[in-house]
């Protein structure tokens, strides 16, 4: 059974960053006795807390704020589990609502940081970014007369959210110019689409998701649609781009690997080496019959690499790319009382042969290997502390066909601001993306091009 919205959990990707500190130290005896141990209970742990605030707060060198003393000692016991369990305060489980609906307050533009500044990739369609004029390319130089400068830049693109209707000043400096603009915004709903395509050559799709989000399934049926319009028949060959998708929602990233299976299991999830629940296709996908290539890299996670180990499985597509992240484990998402919230890992999901994708990934069938570049193999989930393993006795993966290619790595669309790929090069047998380069090649053999 499909999990419903009221149970929905979520796979997300998270980094997990720990600083120790040691020291000497000078212990003064504040003389109360030592407490008996109690029973091995709940109780038992949550009176020994109780004890130690009591401790902290009458003795103290300085008065605390009990409320952060408390979020910091669930914090810490929820973050011991593994690095996907968290704690969330109040702000910040608003925000991750937000992320997962696709929607925040904001002026609708995407940054990324390069070499300390801070760089409009591309403003979303129809927001007050775009109307105001503030173009690709963009230096964010100042916001509210805060300089990216002066303090963190994640504080700066959080200073750009706020509230719908309230107001927010942007300097910027446009690209190969000296010009610097003043924007007077006011914020909006925003809505960041998951889903962007593109029709290319041979009446080939190409779609991708950058993450798993509530409307991410009906934009793909979106896609689908406005494809088929567009190339006035049924799509000959479909490039998936999952690259550097982190996962998200775990009953949207079903609902999409559906559209692509005619029958079968999508996915296994179990708690405690039991099988808890089972997803399985039903006929008539918008994507069942084209033939498909899946593009991945060690950045694709979570509920990405679901769909992709489910479409592998079946013998539905080709993965090309590189092995994923590796992030095989399904996390709740719990409300609790004063708008804080947790995520709490409580299963392991496998692909429909059994394969598990937690701390292993899912290996391609095309492993595309850069031939020059100095780019360093990244973090994946198997280097994080902490992680769970994969439960023994799982079905091993494939081995990978290497391709040894020049080029660039590529990124997939990164920026395109909407639902257009505007990115993605008309021809990909003549870009620098390597992997949608050799993407593109495997998909035409199978198409038997």
């Amino acid at each position: 059974m499909r999990p419903t919205t009221a149970t929905r959990k979520s796979l997300l990707l998270a980094a997990l960053t720990a600083s120790a500190f040691a020291g000497g130290a000078c212990a003064t005896a504040v003389g109360r006795g030592a407490a008996a141990a109690g029973a091995d209970t709940p109780y038992a742990a949550i009176e020994q807390l109780g004890r130690v605030l009591v401790d902290i707060e009458n003795d103290y060198v300085e008065p605390v704020d009990r409320s952060r003393l408390l979020n910091g000692a669930i914090e810490g016991m929820v973050a011991e589990l593994d690095p996907h369990s968290s704690y969330m305060p109040p702000d910040e489980f608003q925000a991750f609502q937000s992320d997962t609906q696709g929607e925040f307050g904001g002026i609708g533009i995407e940054v990324e940081t390069r070499n300390g500044q801070l760089i409009v990739l591309s403003p979303i369609e129809g927001s007050p970014a775009e109307r105001a004029g503030i173009r690709s390319g963009d230096v964010v130089v100042g916001v509210d007369g805060t300089e990216p400068g002066a303090g963190s830049l994640d504080k700066i693109v959080k200073h750009l959210r706020g509230a719908p209707g309230s107001r927010v000043r942007v300097t910027v400096r446009r690209q190969g110019g000296t010009d610097v603009l003043t924007f007077e915004l006011i914020r909006e709903v925003i809505h960041v689409p998951s889903v962007s395509y593109k029709l290319l050559p041979d009446r080939v799709g190409y779609v991708r998701v950058k993450q798993f989000q509530e409307r991410t399934h009906d934009e793909l049926l979106d896609a689908a649609a406005t494809l088929r319009a567009r190339a006035g028949a049924p799509l000959a060959g479909l490039v998936f781009d999952l690259r550097s998708d982190p996962g998200g929602l775990v009953d949207q990233a079903a609902d999409v690997a559906d559209e692509f299976l005619d029958e079968g299991v999508i996915y296994t999830a179990r708690h405690r080496g039991q099988i808890v629940d089972e997803v399985k296709a039903r006929a008539g996908g918008v994507f069942a019959r084209p033939p498909c290539v899946v593009l991945v890299d060690q950045y694709t996670a979570s509920a990405s690499e679901l769909v992709a180990g489910a479409l592998q499985d079946h013998k539905r597509a080709s993965v090309v790319g590189e092995t994923t992240f590796g992030k095989g484990s399904v996390q709740a998402i719990i409300a609790l009382p004063g708008g804080a919230g947790m995520r709490l890992t409580v299963s392991r999901y496998y692909t429909p042969n059994g394969r598990a994708i937690q701390a292993e990934g899912v290996h391609p069938d095309v492993a595309v290997e850069i031939k020059k570049g100095d780019q360093s193999p990244g973090v994946r989930e198997k280097d994080l502390e902490g992680h769970l393993a994969a439960e023994p006795g799982v079905a091993a993966a494939a081995a990978s066909r290497s391709v040894l290619v020049d080029g660039d790595a590529g990124l997939p669309s990164a920026g395109s601001g909407g639902r257009e790929a505007r990115n993605v090069p008309d021809d990909p047998a003549k870009g620098a993306d390597a992997v949608l380069k050799v993407g593109w090649q495997v998909l035409h053999q199978a198409m038997g091009r």
